[in-house]
């Protein structure tokens, strides 16, 4: 099967309360910024995603060249096709890395260069929703960088403002009567923010967008993982290896690179209020294989009871926090990825 040869129509979901209607998976651009996936590969990535229904693309500032790759191939997607850009919801995220020397990446001078920024890289001109990006608690509690968000929205340069981000500072952000976007981790390893933190999100009908679902694809080995992905996702290894998960105990057979996929992205989509999970892959061949995944629909109640259970368990009287940690954070910037005036 090929990426443009999904047949099962993808299931979609309200982006939000009024929001228009997106796949219940979407695309993380992360890695094809990362891993410096070519242009001709990520055009047929995002057109294979399209006609799957995966409508939602998620990128930000500091994935680097993952916003003028999107923009690339928005571009040539409308040129073939004829694709309207109203039919794809695009979201960015701002703030690190840092802009001009002294400038700090929560000002609202810093903030409104790297929006400015993002829309011309996208070649686009408004953003579906705008994110800050994992900045902390105090940050937010600041309001400078909210409020700079909100400005955005009052001057048309984007539709939601949202943050992105987990535990404490996603509690405070979702409490917020301007946020209407939330991008937080959710995964068979990572569930913290199952306990507060989505169902408040949910109680305000806030749109929500689960990073890293499939945990970074923690049952591989760490050698097996591209690039410096291993050490992103050592943490999740780690957690996975000590829960002692096995799909064939839910039902779920066939090789590891089948059942693991399905399990992950099924209990994700279990969750009540969960918009879209992201799925981020530079490999074309992946997207129908998922968007397959995600018509199954979530698992049964005891499955999901079954995994909370067993991550429980396991993390003990450790906390086992949300993780937010970027791959970017381990690389120093480039020249190209500051923000100028």
């Amino acid at each position: 099967m090929t990426d443009a040869d999904a047949t099962v129509a993808m299931p979609t979901r309200p982006f939000g309360t009024g929001g228009p209607p997106v796949g219940v998976l979407g695309f993380g651009s992360a890695e094809i910024g990362f891993l410096e996936t070519g242009q001709e590969t990520v055009d047929r990535l995002i057109g294979g995603l399209v006609e799957a229904g995966c409508n939602l693309l998620d990128t930000a500032a500091m994935y680097r060249g993952s916003e003028a790759a999107l923009g690339a191939a928005l571009a040539s997607l409308g040129r073939q096709r004829g694709r309207g850009r109203e039919e794809i919801v695009v979201v960015s995220k701002c703030g690190p890395p840092p802009g001009r020397e002294g400038l700090d990446p929560w000002s609202a001078e810093s903030i409104r260069l790297s929006i400015e920024r993002s829309l011309e890289r996208l070649g686009i001109e408004r953003l579906d929703a705008i994110l800050l990006h994992s900045c902390d608690l105090a940050t937010l509690e600041k309001g400078e960088a909210i409020g700079a968000i909100v400005e955005a929205r009052e001057a048309g340069l984007v539709a939601k403002a949202g943050y992105s981000g987990d535990n404490e500072a996603a509690l405070f952000a979702v409490g917020h009567p301007e946020i209407e976007v939330l991008e937080t981790s959710l995964s068979l390893a990572d569930q913290a923010n199952l306990a507060e933190v989505l169902p408040a999100a949910a109680a305000r009908g806030i749109a929500v967008m689960v990073k890293r679902p499939m945990a970074n694809a923690a049952w591989r080995r760490n050698e097996d993982q591209e690039g410096m992905y291993s050490k992103y996702a050592a943490p999740y290894h780690e957690r996975l290896a000590t829960m002692s998960l096995d799909p064939a105990a839910f039902g779920i057979d066939g090789p590891a690179e089948i059942a693991w996929p399905e399990l992950a992205l099924r209990f994700v989509l279990s969750v009540p209020g969960v918009s879209t999970a992201l799925v981020g892959s530079s490999k074309p061949a992946r997207v129908a294989a998922n968007a397959a995944i995600a018509a199954k629909g979530p698992l049964p109640e005891e499955t999901v009871s079954a995994i909370r259970d067993a991550f429980d368990q396991a993390r003990g009287d450790e906390s086992w926090p949300g993780l937010t940690s970027s791959p970017a954070s381990d690389r120093p910037a480039r020249p190209h990825d500051r923000m100028t005036p």
